[in-house]
């Protein structure tokens, strides 16, 4: 039974599919159980990790105008600490649910655990910051013996250092943490470069005391001298825009109550100050709020409320579990079915196309093409059919020429001789000795045409044999331009050898001297009389140019390519006069290319042409194609 490609593919994908989800849907059920009851048994440390959730998202809420993309950190958050946070607008809508995320959102509880309000955050900065390491984690810390919510003072908002710092002022204050802690390291001070919020660098400084048994570690803004560059603590350009509009605002609202206040800068931001020490009213705490929180909108995200429990599972098994894992398998199946019957359509076309192109071939149609179109693998098959195709087509265009031409050379001496021979029966022409000389001309004719076809014949079988020997190819073309010039002489041509050097290659001389010949042969027969034919060698890099010049009627450019195919001929006519048999130059390629050479020409029409063949001066194994070749010493 014939199965369709498409259906295989379709029918493997969805198999893959569903068993994908299966699987996703086992590994999910077992992996969450695990970790939530180890949470469970871990629970008392449930303190430290909603206070590391509610940082994560404040300074998440410090650090963006929106909500939005909160969904990951949600999402890595719960994965990482198993706890369920969900994080709602004031009208209540959800903003992130780690449990909706996993497929099941139980009901919220009642009251949030905390509001996540960065407008209203502490308002202290750190510079001059003072803070006791232990172990690695933070003991106290005070903040320049300023307390947050100074009953006379409203101090500039500040979420951590650096707050709202751009890539370009973080890099600036990378180099500057650097430089100061090699300058107090530089001092015998041990110093080190920490990581602040948002990745703020800080320099902290072994002040040389000691708190509870742990060393006391100084903030590098509470230490003045000269290691600690003025930029490396002070506040980004952000922060100062907001700091600027806070100030306004606030002097805006203190004016208008006619409460009197002073404006003075600290770390680097401008605080507002009640013009008399201690006195701290409620207006003025809610005029310097109100433009806190003016300010920080469009920089912050708005109030938010966090919920936090058990982290939610999404079991598998359950009633409400399979109805799920069933509709989300569907969704895959269909999904995956959509795109394999698009692909698979896509793919199947081309093949079906080039099934019909091979059956048309199959059954005598050589023209059959594919249309192709892109570079995949299937396109690539296309171009190679179509490559194949016209291969096909050309040497079966070839084949039907060659068996025409053969079938004319034989027909012409056959017929001369048969026609000679029935006459001379007939009593009309003589039997006599020029009658004689004719057809033995005619049969010599036949016996060139069919020695010619018997050695490309031996070539494509393997069969021909040469014999390689070191030989001198200046003394080969002599003896080339000897033997043919009794024919130059006759057509009223000039043949010369161009030969100074000895020329020492390893070839068959009998086979040289035959494609030599044939180069010269053909240089005579398109040469006008008077013309000059010229057989040189010559030395070029590691072999040899033999070349066969004349100032014949030269070949159109468009005949170059073909001029070694068999029985092809620049002048279509097949008259002896001007041609041969056509496989002269084709069995010299083969010839050439037996000794590891080559064979080009150049031509212009009416200019005369150069044929060159390169020989390889070091010996190399002689080979024709495939041919069997035998050496010899």
């Amino acid at each position: 039974m014939r199965r369709s490609v498409l259906v295989r593919f379709l029918g493997l994908s969805l198999a893959v599919a569903l068993g994908a989800v299966i699987a996703t849907a086992l590994i999910a059920t077992y992996s969450t159980s695990e970790k939530l009851q180890g949470e469970i048994d871990a629970n008392t440390g449930q303190l430290q990790v909603d206070g590391e959730i509610y940082g994560e998202l404040s300074q998440y809420a410090s650090d963006h105008p929106t909500w939005a993309g909160v969904d990951k950190l949600v999402h890595d958050l719960a994965g990482k600490l198993g706890r369920r946070i969900a994080v709602t607008a004031e009208d209540g809508s959800v903003i992130a649910d780690s449990a909706r995320m996993l497929g099941a959102a139980p009901e919220l509880p009642s009251v949030p655990a905390a509001t996540i309000d960065a407008r209203n955050e502490g308002a202290a900065t750190l510079t001059g910051a003072t803070v006791v390491y232990s172990g690695g984690k933070t003991v106290s810390s005070s903040i320049a013996g300023n307390v947050v919510g100074t009953a006379a003072t409203a101090l500039p908002f500040a979420f951590y250092p650096g707050w709202g710092l751009t890539d370009g002022e973080l890099r600036e204050r990378e180099q500057l943490a650097s430089k100061a802690a090699n300058c107090y390291v530089a001092q015998g001070k041990k110093a080190s470069v920490t990581r602040a919020g948002g990745g703020v660098p800080q320099v902290m400084i072994e002040s040389g005391r000691s708190l509870a048994g742990a060393q006391v570690m100084e903030h590098s803004g509470a230490v003045k001298d000269t290691c600690t560059p003025p930029g490396l603590n002070a506040p980004g350009a952000k922060a100062k825009i907001v700091n600027a509009d806070e100030v306004r605002r606030a002097a805006a609202c203190l004016g208008t109550a006619g409460i009197k206040y002073t404006i003075n800068e600290l770390a680097g931001l401008k605080t507002v100050e009640t013009k008399v020490s201690g006195e701290l009213t409620d207006k003025f705490v809610d005029c310097t709020n109100q433009a806190r929180v003016q300010a920080l909108t469009p920089y912050v995200a708005p109030q938010a409320n966090l919920y936090l429990g058990a982290k939610s599972t999404f079991n598998v098994f359950s009633g409400e579990g399979l109805l799920r894992t069933a509709a989300t398998a569907l969704g895959v199946l269909l999904i995956a079915a959509l795109v394999m019957i698009f692909t698979g359509r896509r793919l199947v076309r081309p093949i079906v196309a080039l099934t019909g192109a091979a059956q048309r071939m199959r059954n005598g149609d050589h023209a059959a093409r594919v249309p192709v179109s892109g570079k995949d693998e299937v396109s690539r098959l296309g171009h190679a059919f179509n490559q194949m195709a016209e291969a096909i087509q050309r040497h079966d265009f070839q084949r039907k020429a060659m068996v025409s031409d053969v079938a004319h050379e034989l027909r012409t001496p056959l017929a001369n001789i048969k026609g000679y021979l029935v006459a001379s029966e007939d009593g009309v022409v003589p039997l006599d000795h020029e009658l004689v000389t004719s057809l033995l001309e005619e049969t010599g004719l036949l016996e060139h045409l069919v020695a010619d076809l018997q050695d490309l014949d031996l070539a494509d079988a393997g069969m021909l044999r040469l014999h390689p020997a070191p030989r001198d190819l200046s003394e080969l073309a002599q003896q080339v331009v000897s033997a043919q010039r009794p024919a130059a002489e006759t057509a009223g041509i000039t043949l010369t050898a161009h030969a100074p050097e000895p020329a020492i290659a390893t070839v068959d001389s009998a086979r040289i001297r035959q494609a030599l010949g044939n180069l010269v042969s053909n240089a005579i027969r398109y040469t006008p009389p008077g013309g000059d034919v010229l057989v040189g060698v010559r030395r070029v890099d590691d072999g040899y140019n033999l070349t066969v010049t004349d100032n014949g009627s030269g070949i159109a450019e468009e005949h170059l390519p073909h001029l070694f195919d068999r029985f092809y001929r620049a002048e279509h006519s097949r008259s002896r006069i001007t041609g041969g048999s056509g496989l002269g130059l084709a069995i010299t390629k083969h010839l050439v290319e037996a000794h590891h050479g080559r064979i080009s020409v150049t031509s212009r029409l009416g200019s005369g042409s150069t044929f060159t063949i390169w020989l390889p001066a070091v010996a190399h194994t002689v080979r024709v194609s495939s041919l069997r070749v035998h050496d010899q010493t």
